[in-house]
């Protein structure tokens, strides 16, 4: 029997999605997939199938959810409250979801941007050769009460494995290359713009983050001469009234905005993630030294799989048990009767 997802209630902005449609800049459609693409590679490892498997991305509240036949799954992403029939769930974890039982994922705790694997992924039909919804492109859509989506094979029964998550919650340092507009902002503005915090503002989508901060707008020289061209995300276009938006991956596929430099793939999740209160600084890079991140970033997501752990460690696969304090206090072998 195929087993399948069924939603009984989802948060406004839940979502099917993989690593989107790459190759398809040139008709007009940004690549889209997965505004935390490194959740869907921890959640793949976790589950141990391939990373090209398509979850459930759910932005600032999840749902309730059941499964119509045993079905492991794993939580990813901004860490939300998660219970089966009440029992309380690991974040970054693999548990078995048997089926009938509910499944409830709350708001969460930071960050922004949960992520639902389901063993054998969701196996909707493919639209253009991918999974994944692409709301401002009108492919897919947001799931609501009484979806149902169909689950592929899963020839796995392993769960209870967790993994260190790749840090990316709490903001921090965000590096940037040059674009093709750097130069259109003064050595001194770039100077600020990397001296200053910026916070995301509540009204970003998947399409992009506005940023706000105090002080001065950001000024490029000769920006209204500046013609429409190519844009991808990760792009920081400094709008009109001098406010950086960094693009996300539902952004548009040209834009006349200038660029004042472009968040590298490794960061850009820092940017996604990051929730109320977080603060984000901009670092520019050389562009051999971004490349070098690169190699490095999708060098650690192919070993993530060597990295999950049991959630409960075994005694008999503890090689050290005897340095472990295993009784605390004191006790005597005397009767304290006296």
């Amino acid at each position: 029997m195929t087993r399948a997802l069924i939603i009984h209630r989802a948060g406004p902005q839940v979502t099917v999605q993989d690593k989107g449609r790459a190759g398809l800049l040139g008709q007009g459609l940004s690549q889209g997939g997965a505004a935390d693409p490194v959740a869907l590679s921890e959640g793949a490892a976790l589950l141990r199938q391939s990373s090209g498997h398509a979850a459930l991305e759910m932005a600032g509240m999840g749902g309730s959810f059941e499964v119509t036949g045993d079905t492991r799954i794993a939580l990813t992403g901004a860490p939300m409250a998660a219970s089966i029939e009440g029992r309380k769930l690991a974040w970054n974890a693999s548990h078995m979801l048997h089926a009938g039982e509910r499944l409830e994922i709350g708001a969460p705790a930071r960050g922004i941007y949960g992520y639902l694997h389901l063993g054998g992924g969701i196996a909707t039909d493919p639209v253009l050769g991918a999974r994944a919804a692409h709301l401002a492109a009108g492919i897919g859509r947001a799931l609501g009460q009484g979806d149902s989506l169909p689950l592929g094979d899963d020839p796995r029964d392993e769960v209870g494995m967790t993994l260190d998550p790749q840090a990316r919650l709490a903001g921090g340092t965000v590096r940037i290359t040059r674009s093709m507009q750097t130069d259109l902002f003064g050595p001194d503005v770039l100077e600020r713009f990397q001296s200053t915090a910026f916070m995301r503002d509540a009204r970003g989508n998947r399409m992009g983050a506005r940023l706000e901060f105090e002080g001065a707008p950001f000024a490029a020289s000769g920006q209204l001469s500046i013609l429409s061209e190519v844009i991808v995300p990760g792009d920081i276009q400094m709008t009109g009234d001098g406010t950086p938006f960094v693009l996300l991956p539902e952004c548009q596929t040209t834009g006349g905005y200038p660029r004042i430099g472009t968040v590298i793939p490794a960061d850009l999740p820092r940017v996604a993630q990051a929730g109320p209160g977080i603060s984000l600084r901009f670092e520019v890079i050389e562009l051999q030294d971004a490349v070098e991140i690169h190699r490095r970033h999708v060098a650690a997501l192919a070993k993530l799989p060597s990295t999950i752990r049991p959630l409960l460690r075994r005694p008999e696969d503890i090689s050290d048990l005897l340095s472990y304090q295993l009784i605390s206090g004191v006790i005597s072998g005397h009767d304290d009767k006296e």
